[in-house]
């Protein structure tokens, strides 16, 4: 079994979800008393948060990168940012590595491809659906992409930093963002990604129609097998 490095903390309440269906996944598959091998270094999240609202994603690419470079030094087999947003500066980070880092919108496309969905709607942070780091990273797999209009971007985002980071979890938001799953499902969205990793705190599968794809969920199982590969 490989040596999982997770970069977490941002925020804390998705890190706690990549460590329980990790560790649930490789109990699954090998079974009786298995856990997974893993290393996790979590950041202060304000910190991260202050770069990302100021701009200053090469400063913010720098730590999470010193982060990466000191779980490769402890043994770490690749890593996994526990993150959609942090993603935009996973150029930096495999720039100062030896090991792979397993992106989260290659492993979403990959399940989106698998259902064989051309259209899919995505809902994240401001940063993840209106700039190309992520939506581009779709793209390339054949993928088109939907995101909400500009006001129900804005507050799809207030949402994640002021509520959900926060484990704060109401039943009117989450009847906001129905509202606003519905709107893309009009514009023909086939499937939705859930592109901020505390979204799945908020939306289950059997709350929307069309199917949905978890992004926390899915890189945690992507990094399971690739560990167990």
């Amino acid at each position: 079994m490989k040596t999982i490095g997770l970069i977490g903390g941002m925020s804390w309440e998705s890190s706690t979800q990549y460590y329980r269906v990790i560790n649930e996944e490789v109990k699954l598959r090998l079974g009786g008393l298995h856990s997974a091998k893993l290393l996790l270094a979590s950041v202060d999240f304000e910190e991260i948060e202050q770069f990302q609202s100021l701009g200053k994603w090469e400063e913010a690419g720098e730590l999470l990168a010193h982060i990466a470079k000191n779980l490769e030094k402890a043994g770490a087999d690749f890593i996994v940012i526990c993150t959609n947003t942090m993603h935009k500066v996973a150029p930096i980070i495999e720039k100062a590595i030896h090991i792979p880092l397993l992106h989260i919108a290659d492993a979403t496309a990959s399940e989106i491809q698998h259902m064989q969905l051309n259209k899919i709607g995505l809902l994240g942070t401001k940063y993840t659906m209106e700039q190309d780091f992520y939506k581009e990273r779709i793209r390339q797999h054949g993928i088109e992409i939907a995101i909400p209009c500009e006001e129900a971007r804005l507050e799809v985002n207030r949402i994640i930093f002021e509520e959900l980071c926060l484990g704060d979890i109401k039943p009117s938001s989450k009847d906001y963002y129905l509202q606003v799953i519905d709107e893309l499902i009009q514009q023909g969205a086939e499937g939705i990604i859930l592109g901020c990793t505390e979204i799945g705190l908020l939306i289950k599968h059997e709350d929307v129609q069309v199917p949905v794809f978890d992004t926390t969920v899915i890189h945690a199982k992507n990094a399971v097998t690739v560990a167990l590969d």
